[in-house]
């Protein structure tokens, strides 16, 4: 119930508040969705709820993550329905502390053969919307399409979209084998065997296919998708970037951040232009890429990461945080990249910081050894987990 609000007032005190710049013990009080004061001291007002020592902070943003899509299709070829899937999902990314998802839907198809990819994004958005409008979502969903250059139908897709439809981002994908991020085609191989099972002349087959078809509508569908991101009024994100060159015309395109660049020397290229680098939260808890590209780690020991996302383990996101905290030691810092820094990125300005007169978005969540518990959430000042 994203969009709608307690009326009452509430107080959470005796906290540790990450702010925007410092972690003091203090206390929130929000209404109507908002919060109204944010002050010092450990003293717990009478009515209000005391929150021993928890950490209290901002309500996790997420830009980009594939949980969705794992929910409609549990299995390879499993097609499961899609309001109790959305459900799921929305119940799932509250329980983590997202409170603001940019639901990632692939448009652009590939008809035929056991790598077939059928067009789902316009149905599943009108669902997710109308669930949206009747107020049966715990948090804030917006729109992120992922436009797939190398497919047969990505313009028609997109062109079923309209301004009204909450798309925030567009992604420009370009997953041809032999580029980005599988440069490494052995490892396009692993990850396809697992998903389809190709035997070896089905994969190469299929290798085929893909350079084919994105020599002949590859720049055809960039151009038709930086142009439909425009007429959506979306922010625009690149994907994968691998060269300086890469970045160069990511940057002409507009592109205002760049998801999971798989080089140091590209997101060296994004900090000098200006566009904010993010990674993968299973990349910090893994410790390195499981494609074999760069480590966020050594992003953030470069100062060269920005955004954190969940990418496909919604839980990983919190964690991720306070991990980037370690290397860094600076909480506010980390806390940031998960929250303040991608709501900027997306162009929401008002949630992400613990401030009067931002979005009463909120996680209560205390330490056991090095890992954060959740214990409430709060979206728009309502407790959703």
């Amino acid at each position: 119930m994203s969009d709608t609000s307690e009326s009452n007032a509430q107080c959470l005190a005796n906290a540790r508040l990450v702010l925007k710049d410092r972690v003091v013990t203090g206390r929130v009080t929000f209404e109507d969705g908002l919060i109204t004061e944010v002050e010092e001291g450990d003293h717990v007002p009478p009515g209000a709820r005391d929150c021993q020592g928890d950490f209290l902070m901002p309500g996790l943003v997420e830009l980009h993550t594939d949980n969705l899509e794992r929910h409609i299709e549990p299995r390879p070829r499993v097609n499961w329905p899609h309001l109790p899937a959305i459900l799921a999902h929305d119940a799932e990314l509250a329980s983590t502390g997202i409170t603001t998802v940019f639901d990632a839907l692939r448009v652009g198809s590939i008809t035929g053969g056991k790598t077939r990819l059928d067009a789902y994004a316009r149905k599943l958005a009108d669902e997710i919307l109308l669930l949206r409008a009747d107020g049966d979502l715990k948090i804030s969903h917006f729109l992120h399409l992922r436009a797939e250059i190398c497919s047969e139908t990505l313009l028609e897709e997109m062109a079923a979209f309209g301004p009204e439809d909450r798309v925030g981002i567009v992604s420009l994908m370009d997953h041809t084998p032999g580029q980005r991020q599988f440069r490494d085609l052995s490892a396009l191989k692993t990850y396809i065997g697992k998903k389809r099972n190709l035997p070896d002349a089905e994969f190469a087959d299929h290798v085929a296919r893909l350079k084919s078809l994105q020599a002949r509508v590859g720049a055809r569908h960039e151009a038709g998708a930086v142009g439909e991101a425009r007429r959506l009024g979306a922010v625009l994100a690149s994907h994968d970037d691998t060269t300086a060159g890469q970045v160069r015309v990511s940057k002409g395109h507009g592109v205002r951040f760049a998801e999971f660049p798989t080089t140091l020397e590209a997101a060296e290229a994004c900090h000098a232009t200006g566009i904010a680098v993010m990674m993968g939260a299973p990349n910090i808890i893994r410790g390195g890429s499981h494609s074999g590209n760069v480590a966020a780690a050594e992003l953030a020991e470069a100062g060269r990461l920005d955004i954190i996302s969940s990418d496909y383990v919604p839980a990983a996101l919190l964690l991720s945080a306070f991990r980037l905290a370690e290397i860094w030691g600076d909480l506010p810092r980390a806390v940031a990249c998960v929250s303040e820094n991608p709501a900027a990125a997306a162009g929401l300005t008002d949630r992400g910081r613990i401030e009067a007169g931002w979005r009463a978005d909120l996680v209560q969540a205390r330490q056991i050894g090095t890992t954060p518990v959740i214990r409430r959430v709060w979206s728009r000042g309502r407790r959703v987990a």
